[in-house]
């Protein structure tokens, strides 16, 4: 038998198990033993299928203790918007030339916004942003007039969550250094997201599973009751 890496022969908890929402947060954070700060992520399966157009799960939402990480943000504006942007902390700023500079390769950014009059310039992006889910959308609000916002949102802590083909939502809610009580605050916000943008097509049970891991940590799952009947 292959004898375990030395970071899984410290893990520590029974991973086999389902866990209260608090003792799996404690869990993860015992067992981020990495020697830089690890990102926390949460994986959600919900009872849906993405290939229905009435199935689709979609959104933001903003993590009251923030995301831990600088979240670099392009801004596709112009005029008085593109000064907003800069003004608010926006990372890129441009129009026609940042949408060139993009199609070029360019993706040293986190998260895209435009403003409405910019999106038939926008759409030449599609296959480019697209794939990697930074398209803007009007949704979850990276397509907006009020561009100055939305940049303060991005950057203090909103994440843009998507279902993915297997009904799967992933999302970072935090580093392991954050404290007990900013992860706890952080997932509930998460799950309170998902109940609200349960689509009209879901049946039955809608959120099955949910697991709980850091970076190089195993994945804690946590038991749905713990979400006070979200599940």
């Amino acid at each position: 038998m292959a004898k375990q890496p030395k970071r899984m022969q410290k893990w520590t908890g029974d991973v086999s198990v389902a866990h209260p929402l608090e003792a799996a947060v404690k869990l993860v954070k015992a067992n981020a033993n990495a020697k830089f700060d690890e990102t926390v992520e949460m994986a959600v399966n919900l009872g849906v299928d993405p290939r229905h157009a009435d199935q689709q799960v979609r959104g933001v939402v903003n993590l009251p203790s923030g995301t831990g990480r600088d979240v670099r943000v392009a801004v596709i504006a112009k005029d008085a918007k593109a000064d907003e942007a800069k003004a608010a902390g926006a990372d890129i700023v441009g129009a026609e030339d940042l949408v060139e500079r993009i199609q070029g390769g360019f993706m040293d950014f986190d998260r895209v916004i435009a403003t409405p009059d910019m999106m038939a310039l926008v759409g030449r992006l599609g296959k480019v942003l697209g794939p990697r889910g930074l398209m803007p959308n009007p949704r979850v609000g990276t397509v907006t007039p009020n561009v100055g916002q939305a940049v303060k949102d991005a950057k203090g802590g909103a994440i843009e969550f998507r279902v993915e083909k297997a009904g799967i939502v992933h999302a970072g809610v935090g580093k392991a250094s954050f404290t007990e009580e900013q992860l706890l605050a952080n997932v509930r916000a998460l799950i309170d997201a998902l109940n609200k943008a349960k689509p009209s097509g879901a049946k039955g049970t809608y959120i099955k599973k949910v697991s709980l891991s850091s970076t190089m940590g195993p994945g804690i799952k946590i038991d749905a009751g713990s979400f006070g009947g979200a599940a």
